[in-house]
């Protein structure tokens, strides 16, 4: 009986290799829930807003610096990111938002 030996191994990866980095806009997870925060905050703006990503843009802009704080994406200008525009609010601003997406 003859075995096939392929190159790369068992399951046909590149052993010896090194790994070829993911493509902008592929980042890795957030496995230590560092911006679960701002992420459920985006998220529960989507939810209430009935999916109106438009309401929820400086949300957006939150989580993604959280991420850029958090080394869990690369470090890029929020206007590369189409979110210049997008102002931060202030606690009053962000709560009369708020009640107003959930209405």
């Amino acid at each position: 009986i003859s075995f096939l030996v392929w190159e790369g191994g068992a399951f046909g990866g590149n052993r010896g290799l090194r790994p070829i980095p993911p493509e902008k806009g592929i980042f890795p997870s957030d496995h230590l829930h560092e911006c679960d925060t701002e992420k459920k905050e985006y998220i529960g703006c989507l939810k209430s807003s009935a999916n109106k990503a438009e309401q929820c843009r400086h949300l957006s802009k939150k989580y993604l610096q959280c991420r850029v704080a958090k080394n869990l994406m690369a470090k890029q200008d929020m206007s590369e990111l189409g979110l210049s525009g997008v102002k931060e609010l202030d606690s009053t601003e962000y709560i009369r938002i708020k009640s107003s997406i959930q209405q």
